[in-house]
């Protein structure tokens, strides 16, 4: 298998426009490739990223067939098979329930610390720590789910309950059910994990073998990619993505693209898809929420974004945008607004053509609709400020000054 990694990297030379065709396709934004399957999806796209409550919904409602939002609300707390836990980058994701045991054991060495050490720095001590977990367990065994708020009333009002919540959750105790004031909440109620999901083990995988398919995961879901894409979205360092790659030899094949002096790596078995791809002729718009899985799976983002784009689409800390999509390229942003009254504001880089316009404000009145539950306006900015430019969170409503 080797050789023939070897032999595809000296006959292959792909255009970027092939891949970001290829990756559209992969990643459920084409409307050929809209699914009505939302756990296909969310294995497909690696996760959906949940550290804003609302993006899991939007980013399904951009990849699915006539998506309701209690359809992801059945999978995540009727069905359960989904669940929220941190993950890569200590960020919070939705995944499929059989893959949390290798996602926990990934990341937990990760998670843990940095719980642990916010927690003692808001002054709770070791051994109190230890106390109120014990008793948060008594508590809330065979009770179902409590929010930390029921928790303080509980347990007394001296107690600060959120830090031992948190770490409680990355050590594998607890997890999110469902949110107290709807989908547009963080406040969840936390259960006990082993009466959540009775079936999950989550010593059931070590934390080498748990890296190892992490990463294999994220090269399927996101190849063709680089290693430093690869240690960015993971949080692994660069020599143990290295020994992981080089384990996995069997399994990947290393490309390079035409424009780009730099090789990446795709599944093994994602090559001949990869060069049969036929690009559209069709210009294909798509409208992602910030944070969405396709804009935040890379590093090294030149493949879908121009450069003297980029501060549009990210802020400082890499957190991006809602963008829209022109066949796999930024193409602008998009912001939506309940008050005064139901308005999507768009603002494009470039001028696209009359009915490619139609199709995007189309789009924009869709999933105004969707978010506020009634009809919108389109209002077209001609100016943005740029999100390094705006304070912390800046990028939630990037078109608020526009």
């Amino acid at each position: 298998m080797f050789s023939m990694v070897v032999e595809y990297n000296s006959m292959f030379n792909i255009e970027l426009d092939k891949i970001n065709s290829y990756l559209a396709q992969k990643q459920h934004l084409t409307d050929e490739t809209r699914s009505g399957d939302i756990i296909k999806v969310v294995r497909d796209v690696g996760g959906l990223q949940a550290t804003s409550p609302t993006t899991p919904y939007l980013s399904l409602f951009a990849r699915m067939r006539e998506f309701e939002k209690q359809d992801l609300e059945k999978e995540l707390y009727i069905k359960r098979t989904l669940g929220k836990i941190r993950y890569v980058r200590t960020t919070v994701y939705i995944l499929p329930r059989d893959f949390i045991p290798t996602a926990f054991a990934a990341t937990r060495t990760m998670a843990e610390p940095k719980s642990e050490t916010y927690s003692k720095f808001l002054g709770i001590s070791e051994n109190e720590y230890r106390e109120a977990s014990k008793r948060i367990m008594e508590l809330l065994k065979g009770q179902g789910g409590k929010t930390t708020k029921s928790i303080k009333e509980e347990l007394g009002p001296n107690l600060n309950i959120s830090p031992i919540v948190n770490l409680m959750r990355d050590q594998g105790l607890l997890i999110r059910g469902t949110p107290e004031k709807g989908w547009k909440s963080n406040l969840h109620t936390y259960h006990l994990l082993n009466e959540y999901f009775p079936d999950v083990r989550l010593d059931e995988v070590s934390e080498a073998d748990a890296r190892g398919r992490v990463v294999e995961e994220y090269i399927s879901s996101f190849g063709p990619v680089t290693e430093t894409d690869i240690s960015w979205w993971t949080g692994f360092s660069k020599s143990q993505v290295r020994q992981i790659i080089n384990d996995l030899k069997d399994k990947v094949a290393y490309i390079e693209t035409a424009t780009a002096n730099k090789t990446h790596l795709i599944s093994s078995k994602q090559i001949d898809p990869l060069m049969s791809e036929k690009q559209t002729k069709k210009a294909v718009a798509t409208l992602l929420p910030g944070l969405d899985p396709y804009l935040m799976g890379y590093k090294e983002r030149d493949r879908y974004l121009d450069s003297k784009n980029y501060n549009y689409i990210f802020d400082r800390a890499g957190n991006a945008a809602s963008t829209i999509l022109l066949n796999g390229e930024t193409a602008g942003v998009w912001d939506v607004y309940e008050k005064p009254s139901p308005l999507v504001k768009l603002f494009l880089f470039e001028e696209v053509q009359n009915k490619v316009l139609k199709d995007i404000h189309a789009m924009a009145k869709r999933m105004g609709r969707f978010i506020v539950e009634k009809q919108v306006r389109i209002k077209d900015c001609d100016s943005m400020t740029p999100l390094t430019r705006r304070t912390a969170g800046g990028f939630m409503s990037p078109l608020k000054d526009s």
